[in-house]
């Protein structure tokens, strides 16, 4: 389905720069573009109505091209060749082998083949050690001589 994308998009291409081009050779009511490539003339090779007539039809047609590659490229665009299992992002990934650290290494084994260590668990015969946990500090008391104070705002300015 490639080569129908590749095709699809060639043809789009041409038509639109087609389209472009025929659009201002089209003689119009005061923009006379036309004239300045040369189909102003009535003694043309399609004589005095007939380049009129040539270039609306072509104009027609190379906008129907353009319209149907478009619709085209959007088809392609949205079924593509393989099914989405097949041609998932994940397609041909492997996971990478699992070393085990040496004998006297100092790095645990987390398990499960996760690269994230995880949390250990908390022990789950009551409380934990006491030597483990420090003990916060006491909150201090208003006259604890310890703590600075801070001194209050001068009263009258504000």
């Amino acid at each position: 389905m490639q080569w129908l994308s590749s095709i699809l998009l060639t043809l789009q291409v041409i038509s639109s720069l087609l389209v472009i081009v025929l659009v201002l050779l089209q003689q119009g009511k005061g923009a006379d573009m036309g004239a300045a490539f040369g189909s102003g003339s009535a003694g043309s090779v399609f004589g005095s109505a007939g380049a009129a007539n040539f270039l609306s039809r072509a104009t027609k047609w190379a906008a129907i091209v353009f319209f149907v590659t478009t619709g085209g490229l959007a088809w392609v665009a949205h079924h593509p060749a393989g099914s989405p299992i097949e041609s998932g992002i994940m397609q041909g990934f492997s996971a990478p082998a699992k070393e085990a650290a040496p004998a006297g290494s100092a790095v645990p084994d987390v398990g499960g083949g996760s690269a994230v260590p995880s949390v250990p668990a908390a022990p789950s015969s009551g409380a934990a050690p006491a030597a483990a946990v420090p003990a916060a500090p006491a909150a201090p008391s208003a006259g604890d001589a310890s703590v600075p104070s801070v001194p209050a705002a001068p009263a009258g300015k504000k």
